[in-house]
C-alpha cells in the first residue's frame, strides 16, 4: 500500500459534530482485518497487534479479507498462529489474490466460513530459498526450506483435507486456482456471489 494516498472516512456522530478517520482503522473499528500488501515482518506485527486488539474489545467474529503477492513465510505463520490463538472466530475472504503464503492465510480461517470472490485467484507453491553465502550455510538453508515445506504442508492438509502426499505433489510447481478450483481444492468453503444484479445493457 505504499506510495497509495490513504483514503479517510468521515462520521457524523449522533450528538453532531463529525469524526475523521482514516479508513483502516474504520475498517479495524467494524472487525475487519485488511491485508493488501505483501507479508513481511512490519505488516505482520501490524496484523497481529489488529487481531489481538479486537480479542480484547469482543469475542464477536473478525473478518479477515486477503488480497496480497505471497511474502515471508515465517511472517505468514505468524498472523496464521495468532488467527489460530484468537478466541473470536476468524473469518477469511480472498479479493483479488491470495498466493503462497497469503493463501495459507485464507485456508487457515474458521470451518465454513472461508470465501473467495468470484475473479480472484490462489496460488499455492513450496517455498523457495533466498541464502546466499558459503556451501555449509547453503546447505542450512536448504534444510530449513524443506522443514518449513513440510510444516506448510501439514498446514494445509489440516485446512484442505488432502494429505501430504497429494499437496507435495501439486504444490512442486506453481498450483494457480480460479475461485471455483480453489473452492473445490478446500482451500475455501464457497464463492461469495454478487450482491447486486447484472446491470442491463442499454437497448436491451
Amino acid at each position: 500500500m505504499s506510495g497509495y494516498a490513504i483514503p479517510y472516512v468521515t462520521e457524523r456522530r449522533p450528538g453532531g459534530g463529525e469524526r475523521v478517520t482514516d479508513v483502516f482503522s474504520w475498517l479495524l473499528s467494524e472487525r475487519i482485518v485488511y491485508v493488501g500488501a505483501e507479508i513481511d515482518d512490519g505488516l505482520a506485527n501490524v496484523l497481529v497487534a489488529q487481531l489481538l486488539h479486537l480479542q480484547s474489545v469482543s469475542d464477536a467474529p473478525i473478518d479477515v479479507y486477503v488480497n496480497s503477492p505471497g511474502g515471508s513465510t515465517s511472517a505468514m505463520l505468524a498472523v496464521y498462529d495468532a488467527m489460530q490463538f484468537v478466541a473470536p472466530e476468524v473469518t477469511t475472504t480472498c479479493v483479488g489474490q491470495a498466493a503462497g503464503p497469503a493463501a495459507v492465510l485464507l485456508a487457515g480461517g474458521a470451518a465454513g466460513r472461508r470465501g473467495v470472490l468470484p475473479h480472484a485467484r490462489v496460488l499455492l507453491h513450496q517455498p523457495s530459498a533466498q541464502g546466499r553465502g558459503t556451501i555449509p550455510d547453503l546447505i542450512l538453508a536448504a534444510d530449513e526450506v524443506v522443514r518449513v515445506r513440510g510444516e506448510l504442508e501439514q498446514v494445509l492438509a489440516r485446512h484442505t483435507g488432502k494429505d501430504v502426499a497429494t499437496l507435495r505433489r501439486d504444490t512442486d510447481r506453481d498450483l494457480v486456482l480460479d475461485a471455483e478450483q480453489a473452492v473445490a481444492y478446500g482451500v475455501a468453503d464457497a464463492v461469495v456471489p454478487p450482491r447486486r444484479l447484472p446491470v442491463a445493457r442499454l437497448g436491451a
